[in-house]
C-alpha cells in the first residue's frame, strides 16, 4: 500500500471522522466499547440566555469535564460548584465512579478542589507562564 502525508490546518470534517472511527474501533477491540456519551449543564438567565455551562462526556466510567465556563458577572456564587455536583449526579446516575477535568487557571483549579478533585499531573509552561493541572475525583452517591 503506498502512502502519502499531508499536513492541513483546515481538516474535511468527513476526514476527522474518519480518524475518530478508526480510533474507536481500535479502542473497542483493545479496551471494550467506551458507552461515550454527551453530558453538558446550562445555567440560563429570565431571558433564556446561557450565562454559564458545562460540556463533556461520559465514557469507560469516567465523567471528563471539557469545558465549564460562567460569565463573570455570576462568578463567585457557587455556579460553577453546583453545575459540577449536576454533571456528577448524572455521571453516578450512568455508572461512573470517577471525573476528571483540567485547567490553566489557578483560580479555577482552587474552585476544583475546593469541590473534592485532587491534582493527579500537571504540564508546565503551558501556556508560558502557566501549568496546566489535571484533577481527579472519586464520585460517591
Amino acid at each position: 500500500m503506498k502512502t502519502s502525508l499531508e499536513v492541513t490546518a483546515e481538516p474535511l470534517p468527513q476526514d476527522l471522522a474518519r480518524v475518530g472511527e478508526g480510533l474507536t474501533a481500535f479502542n473497542d477491540s483493545d479496551v471494550g466499547a467506551s458507552g461515550r456519551k454527551t453530558l453538558a449543564v446550562f445555567v440560563r438567565d429570565d431571558a433564556g440566555a446561557i450565562v454559564a455551562g458545562i460540556s463533556g462526556y461520559t465514557a469507560w466510567g469516567w465523567l471528563y469535564v471539557q469545558w465549564l465556563w460562567v460569565d463573570e458577572r455570576l462568578r463567585g456564587r457557587r455556579i460553577a460548584a453546583g453545575m459540577l455536583d449536576a454533571a456528577e449526579r448524572e455521571a453516578l446516575a450512568r455508572g461512573c465512579q470517577a471525573a476528571w477535568i483540567d485547567t490553566f487557571n489557578p483560580i479555577a483549579a482552587k474552585v476544583y478542589q475546593r469541590q473534592g478533585y485532587q491534582p493527579f499531573g500537571t504540564l508546565t509552561d503551558f501556556p508560558v507562564g502557566r501549568s496546566r493541572i489535571f484533577l481527579q475525583k472519586k464520585l460517591s452517591s
